[in-house]
């Protein structure tokens, strides 16, 4: 399997509010940047869609080494919380429901398709592409505020 190395990010203006996401792939020196965004939503959901689009523009199953600075996405999936909220109806340890299903229930499903290995950074720190991944994100929600 081919290994790619995937950066994303997650923005909002407001939460919820206009968001955006960006996403890094990189593959045998070659980058390719990809970003979008939503009218009404939260940061979290940003953070996930970017790792769900970043994942969608994958052909084939991929070794992924996947760098995010949110604790929620690379938590959720690291530590089996998320497979956890899925197998008990989307319903949290604390039997509160477990926000963005829909977007988990995505998420879950690629992450079954390749072999993934999570890297949480420090965000607005000393990651290039991390910050790049930002500067995507908050292009898309400044183009929805206008």
């Amino acid at each position: 399997m081919k290994t790619v190395t995937i950066y994303t990010d997650g923005a909002c203006s407001g939460n919820p509010g206009p968001g955006g996401w960006g996403a890094i792939l990189e593959f045998n020196g070659v980058e390719k940047e990809i970003s979008g965004g939503e009218p009404n939503t939260t940061n979290n959901r940003m953070e996930l869609t970017a790792v769900i689009c970043a994942l969608q523009a994958l052909k084939e199953p991929c070794i992924v080494e996947l760098y995010s600075d949110s604790k929620y996405v690379i938590d959720a999936l690291e530590k089996g919380w998320a497979m956890g909220w899925k197998k008990r109806g989307w319903v949290k340890s604390d039997k509160k429901p477990a926000l963005n299903a829909d977007l988990w229930e995505v998420l879950l499903e690629l992450c079954q398709k390749h072999s993934l290995h999570y890297h949480w950074v420090k965000g607005h720190a000393a990651n290039p592409k991390n910050n790049r991944c930002d500067e995507l994100a908050v292009n898309e929600w400044k183009k929805l505020r206008s």
